[in-house]
């Protein structure tokens, strides 16, 4: 085979508490609007017909305790704090028990938003890529295997900029349930391990500046920090 013209960054690797080996990234679906409260402060009613997705590149993923640069183009940049799901094993169309049973692990994540790009967008009715995907735009902590952790419980979720608390939320206020998002996106994509699935963020997202230090966290899993740095 003729050699490669260059070469491709190895994908971001999330460590997995209390195992060996790491998680890689691979595919990152998103869950839109999946909290009523954060619905309702966007201006939108909650659609419970089904959920809707947007999609995060994973080279554009990066691990929590990053500092990195305020991104370019935005004036409007948003924290929005999310439980991820990671997948296990290989699931299409699955049921309410197969899509548990696809589940391999938990973490925190966050979805950084350039928000006056994906509004911007959105009014057009054009795609939400530059206010979604955008380069460390999606982070990541440590993962929690199923067999250590549930989201059941009303389990807390919680994010903070600076110390001052901006969001926080019960696991039990989303829309769509974890075995509800797998067996729906599952009829649309063969699932499989690297695949994460971010579950949608609670009210209270808003801007940050450089200089800001965001954490995050949920009952019982690792908790997440990013600090933003000025513009480069």
């Amino acid at each position: 085979m003729p050699d490669s013209m260059f070469s491709i960054p190895d994908p971001v690797a999330i460590p997995v508490v209390g195992a060996g080996s790491t998680y890689p990234v691979g595919r990152i679906f998103c869950v839109g609007r999946n909290y009523a409260a954060h619905a309702a402060e966007m201006g939108h009613d909650v659609d419970r017909e089904a959920p809707f997705y947007f999609t995060k590149s994973a080279p554009n993923a990066i691990l929590t305790g990053a500092t990195v640069p305020y991104p370019p183009g935005t004036e409007n940049f948003h924290h929005e704090m999310e439980l991820a799901v990671a997948i296990g094993k290989p699931v299409f169309q699955a049921n309410s028990e197969q899509a548990w049973d696809a589940v391999y692990a938990y973490g925190c994540a966050l979805d950084m938003t350039r928000r006056d790009l994906q509004i911007r967008e959105r009014n057009k009715q054009r795609p939400w890529d530059l206010g979604k995907d955008l380069e460390n735009g999606a982070v990541f902590a440590p993962l929690t295997r199923a067999t250590d952790w549930s989201p059941e419980d009303d389990k807390r979720i919680h994010l903070s900029v600076n110390g001052k608390l901006r969001q926080d939320a019960k696991l039990d206020e989303l829309i769509w349930k974890i075995d509800e998002i797998i067996s729906h996106l599952s009829g649309f994509y063969h699932l499989r391990p690297g695949d994460l699935i971010l579950t949608g963020t609670p009210a209270g997202v808003g801007p940050v500046q450089a200089g800001d230090v965001i954490e995050g966290g949920i009952d019982g899993l690792q908790p997440i920090r990013l600090s933003l740095s000025d513009a480069e």
